[in-house]
């Protein structure tokens, strides 16, 4: 499979060493100094791109391969207040695209069991949840995907809390609090505390990667779908095909 990288940091460059180790070809990598390379042949010869780039960039990169007709996998975060004017997009032009907060596959299910938990203690009113992410200094934006992710993941499995916020004021909701510090890769904590005692939930990640091996397995799938896809998408057909 041909695979073009948009942005070539710390995570461009471990995707890099995946996607090669799996029998991949990296025919284009794209960073802020050769941005015209976009229209290069050899960024249309892509199968799929992997975009890992900043907030403020992301979805003009997005743009910029749906118009060469390359299909995108992202894991940049920050940017999806516009993700209905995406999927728009993505149906206009018949664009494929994945996005998800995290790419490791300990995650995603770290995912589910935070669904399961909060179904759970949504009949022990009691008991109230708080979400803190810590990330390395280069993270710009917070709270984290992943931490919103998990927040939306209670919101969605307990009727009585509506929303999430940074506020440490703010009363029924879930609470997310975020820490920058040095290069950890990220730890995201779920506690659901109470007056007597308290449960916590805790993933955290050793390296990058568990993200980048996450990335390049996405790739490859997508490379035969269509459309706007998801990780509960991929999670699905892996579990089908761990059956």
């Amino acid at each position: 499979m041909n695979i073009a990288l948009i942005g070539y940091g710390k995570m461009g460059k471990a995707i890099e060493r995946f996607a090669i180790e799996r029998g991949h070809r990296i025919v284009s990598v794209i960073d802020v100094d050769n941005r015209h390379d976009f229209d290069s042949e050899a960024f249309r010869s892509a199968d799929v791109a992997i975009e890992f780039t900043t907030p403020a960039t992301a979805f003009d990169n997005y743009l910029m391969a749906f118009d060469r007709g390359v299909k995108v996998v992202s894991g940049t975060t920050g940017w999806t207040a516009r993700m209905d004017e995406l999927k728009q997009i993505c149906a206009e032009k018949n664009a494929t695209f994945f996005w998800t907060s995290n790419f490791s596959i300990g995650v995603n299910l770290f995912f589910a069991i935070n669904r399961y938990a909060a179904r759970l203690m949504a009949n022990f009113q009691q008991y109230h949840p708080h979400i803190s992410e810590e990330h390395h200094i280069h993270k710009l934006d917070h709270p984290s995907g992943t931490a919103i992710s998990l927040a939306e993941g209670i919101i969605e499995s307990d009727k009585a809390i509506s929303s999430w916020s940074e506020d440490k004021d703010a009363a029924d909701v879930v609470r997310i609090d975020h820490i920058r510090l040095g290069e950890t890769p990220g730890t995201h904590t779920v506690t659901w505390d109470s007056a007597v005692d308290e449960i916590t939930l805790r993933h955290r990640a050793k390296s990058r990667d568990g993200f980048a091996l996450g990335a390049v397995i996405a790739a490859e799938w997508v490379a035969s779908q269509q459309g706007f896809l998801t990780m509960d998408m991929l999670m699905d057909r892996i579990i089908a095909n761990a059956k």
